[in-house]
């Protein structure tokens, strides 16, 4: 069986092969890419240095919790298909070690979020409860999506609340943070459709099925790009016809490479390319 052959737990006992599986199971990558979206908008809004670094190590450890916590929660699912590069399933990184990283994880983000006030914490503590939420169980159920709508609209809001007399964000800060995350929910997922189904996760993007996926998730996007290319005070009328125009436009080709191959390259980067817009566009307005 997968992660019990006899070389496993003398791998799990190396230093080196446990720190790395440590690493590969946080994932780092999106984990990462969340902390650096959150850094950005917190210099945007001009918090002072201090108060940057701190809202960035709250949400880098929040994100640390959900990605252990989703590597513990799945263990036995993902050996059951075989998961190789998952280090919990493999034996890389034994459960009880697992469990003591997401668990130390967890109650460091909720102390390091609660130095930031009461609003603030509540933000991003929103979404790391979201995220366990799903790992423990709502991402085999159609509510899987609404996680991330509610982690995605709620993080944004932690960078303008997080110094005293801060204001509230304009309303189209958390929609376009939440209907990013709604993206992300599928893009996350679809590679995984195959896998998941053999161990019974039936989550939205499972229930739609790749081809409609990749269209919602293109949709999602290129919603976004219309609230960021509209909504903001400060832009031009031709600035938002330019930002919505090229939203719907890659949407457009998105669910044409959908419709004609579902599980094709295409479709996914055309959509990598809307979120990546939809960020930048995001993190621009802020300051």
């Amino acid at each position: 069986m997968i992660g019990s052959p006899a070389g496993a737990p003398r791998r799990a006992r190396t230093g080196r092969g446990l720190a790395r599986g440590l690493v590969e199971a946080c994932h780092p990558v999106p984990g990462l890419a969340v902390t650096l979206v959150a850094v950005a908008l917190a210099v945007g809004t001009g918090l002072t240095p201090g108060r940057v670094a701190l809202l960035g190590a709250a949400v880098f450890t929040g994100q640390l919790s959900i990605g252990w916590s989703n590597d513990w929660v799945d263990a036995a699912r993902d050996r059951a298909v075989g998961r190789t590069d998952k280090p919990v399933a493999t034996g890389a990184v034994p459960p009880a070690v697992i469990a003591t990283a997401a668990s130390t994880a967890l109650v460091t983000t909720i102390v390091m979020s609660s130095l930031l006030g009461v609003i603030a914490a509540a933000a991003l503590l929103i979404g790391v409860a979201a995220g366990w939420a799903y790992n423990l169980g709502l991402k085999a159920t159609v509510w899987s999506g609404a996680t991330y709508l509610i982690a995605f609209g709620a993080l944004p809001v932690a960078p303008y609340v997080a110094s005293p007399g801060q204001p509230w964000p304009p309303w189209w800060v958390p929609v376009v943070g939440a209907l990013l995350g709604f993206g992300a929910h599928f893009a996350n997922v679809l590679p995984d459709l195959r896998a998941d189904a053999e161990t019974g996760v039936r989550g939205l993007p499972h229930r739609l099925g790749p081809r409609t996926g990749v269209i919602v998730m293109a949709g999602a996007l290129a919603a976004a790009s219309v609230v960021l290319g509209v909504a903001p005070a400060t832009t031009s009328t031709a600035f938002a016809l330019t930002v919505s125009a090229t939203g719907i436009a890659l949407a457009a080709a998105t669910t044409a490479a959908a419709v004609r191959a579902p599980r094709g390259p295409l479709a996914f980067r055309l959509t990598i390319g809307i979120a990546v817009l939809d960020v930048a566009l995001l993190i621009t307005n802020a300051m």
